[in-house]
């Protein structure tokens, strides 16, 4: 029995030291539980708003949102933009150049025409797609027009559809004839120049972006100029 008075007084003894020390912390600064959460929320800053105010903010927050997207101008488009002329060893290293651009389908290289006529061809001219040659297409077959071919390289007549090439425009001229009277109402005669060792770029979909950085490659071929293409 003296044991448990003992030790029960050291112990009351240990916790009053503790909290004479401060170890327990000091109760008389408390506050009950509405007014510690008052505080700690400001309640004093903050205002309760209808449903309705809220919603109208809310729309007005998007609002604005949208008016500063739309205020963004698009960038400007270009059909198409071609580069040349180059020699090969400059077309090759301009190529280089390009290739960190990925363009993709959007870039095709083609020889630049000599100067002199090599032939003539009947053609239709270029459909804009494979899809508006194949339709052309399909509208021959139905007139009767087997003879013909979809061009689908990297010139400028890039879709357009041969109906024959020629040695003589008198020839040309004879298969235009007979073809006008099968119903052919859209296909012309062109010369064909000997092919040049020049070549040029075309690139398609060109932004305003796009076409400050092939302008400044261009700049480091001094006998390279660039233009509108179709």
């Amino acid at each position: 029995m003296l044991k448990f008075i003992f030790w029960s007084l050291v112990a009351i003894n240990a916790a009053l030291f503790a909290y004479g020390k401060g170890y327990l912390g000091h109760f008389s600064g408390n506050e009950r539980e509405p007014e510690r959460m008052l505080n700690q929320l400001n309640a004093g800053k903050l205002a309760i708003i209808s449903a309705e105010k809220a919603n109208d903010a809310s729309a007005a927050t998007a609002a604005a949102a949208s008016a500063a997207a739309a205020a963004k101008p698009a960038p400007e488009v270009l059909a198409c933009v071609e580069i040349g002329s180059f020699v090969l060893a400059d077309a090759r290293r301009f190529e280089t150049q390009l290739a960190p651009l990925n363009l993709g389908d959007r870039q095709s290289r083609h020889n630049l025409p000599g100067n002199e006529v090599s032939s003539y061809i009947v053609y239709m001219p270029p459909q804009g797609s494979k899809e508006g040659a194949d339709k052309k297409a399909a509208e021959l077959r139905g007139l009767g027009v087997t003879n013909y071919f979809i061009m689908n390289d990297n010139s400028p007549l890039r879709w357009g559809i041969s109906l024959g090439v020629f040695k003589t425009e008198g020839a040309a001229q004879n298969q235009l004839a007979a073809l006008m009277k099968q119903g052919v109402r859209t296909a012309r005669v062109a010369p064909r120049m000997s092919g040049s060792k020049l070549l040029a770029f075309q690139f398609r979909d060109v932004d305003t972006e796009l076409k400050a950085k092939l302008e400044q490659l261009r700049a480091g071929y001094p006998n390279a100029q660039s233009h509108a293409c179709k």
